[in-house]
């Protein structure tokens, strides 16, 4: 793959490889001790595998299905947590942002701007994420095609900012399902930016009468080998040492001690397409 847009990135390692990057954490900042639990033995894979590693972690919950949902633990303590993660650890981090305003505070802890994919079309909030010079990584719509982020694109780049990347999570399948189209992998590649997967979000079960989403997270090997043999530049894998007890999206993640296992089969796989 082209690293050129991975070298806009403070504090990444193992660009001289030619292999995938990961975008991995929990899904939302939980404590410090957690998150730093967390990025540190994702951190210790990452070198031994020799993969470039970007720490996720949302520093707020906007998109809940209930008003009784987690939504954070505050958001000047969970972005002074990303930000220690990135200096103590020196790793880059990422979270996303709902607002021109989140964009703009969020710049300051940060290293790359997530777009929700809820929030794609939203054209000041794509704007200011531009503005502040910061890699912005756009989730595709669950209701559009890959062809139409193109113009999400457009909007960032048109605004003074080439270091855009793109993350597919799957189209919507009926109210309560998810399905990816691995079309849109290559499809999104010819804009020219680096394409990401999310492995975790893409198996959600939206929409449950419950009120909490589910999700298949025994499938997201089989999202992730197909992913890495379409070419897909970086993978997005939401972990937890305990998923049943995550505050947030906990149906959809993986538990952290099964990701080594899962990250080395994926870099053999890379490693035998090449």
């Amino acid at each position: 793959m082209n690293y050129d847009q991975l070298r806009h990135v403070s504090k990444i390692k193992h660009l001289d490889k030619n292999n995938f990057f990961l975008i991995a954490g929990p899904c939302a900042i939980e404590s410090e001790e957690l998150a730093f639990e967390i990025a540190e033995k994702v951190a210790k894979i990452c070198d031994r595998l020799e993969i470039p590693y970007i720490f996720k972690g949302s520093y707020r919950k906007a998109n809940r299905s209930r008003l009784d949902s987690f939504t954070g633990i505050g958001d000047e303590k969970a972005l002074t947590i990303l930000k220690k993660i990135g200096s103590t650890l020196h790793l880059p981090v990422t979270t996303d942002v709902h607002s021109p305003e989140e964009a703009k505070i969020a710049a300051a802890y940060v290293d790359i701007l997530q777009i929700p994919a809820f929030l794609c079309r939203q054209t000041d909030l794509l704007v200011a994420a531009a503005k502040t010079g910061k890699i912005v990584n756009i989730k595709k719509g669950q209701f559009l095609s890959a062809d139409a982020m193109r113009f999400a694109v457009d909007k960032v780049v048109q605004s003074g900012n080439e270091n855009v990347w793109l993350t597919e999570r799957g189209t919507m399948f009926g109210y309560q399902d998810l399905v990816v189209d691995y079309r849109g992998i290559p499809v999104m590649q010819s804009f020219g930016k680096p394409v990401v997967l999310d492995c975790t979000h893409s198996l959600q079960q939206p929409n449950q009468k419950e009120g909490v989403t589910g999700g298949k997270p025994a499938l997201i090997g089989t999202i992730a080998k197909a992913g890495i043999v379409v070419g897909v530049d970086g993978l997005f894998i939401e972990t937890h040492p305990n998923p049943s007890k995550a505050k947030s999206d906990g149906a959809n993640m993986l538990p952290l001690d099964q990701l080594e296992k899962l990250l080395s089969r994926l870099v053999k796989i890379r490693r035998s397409i090449q």
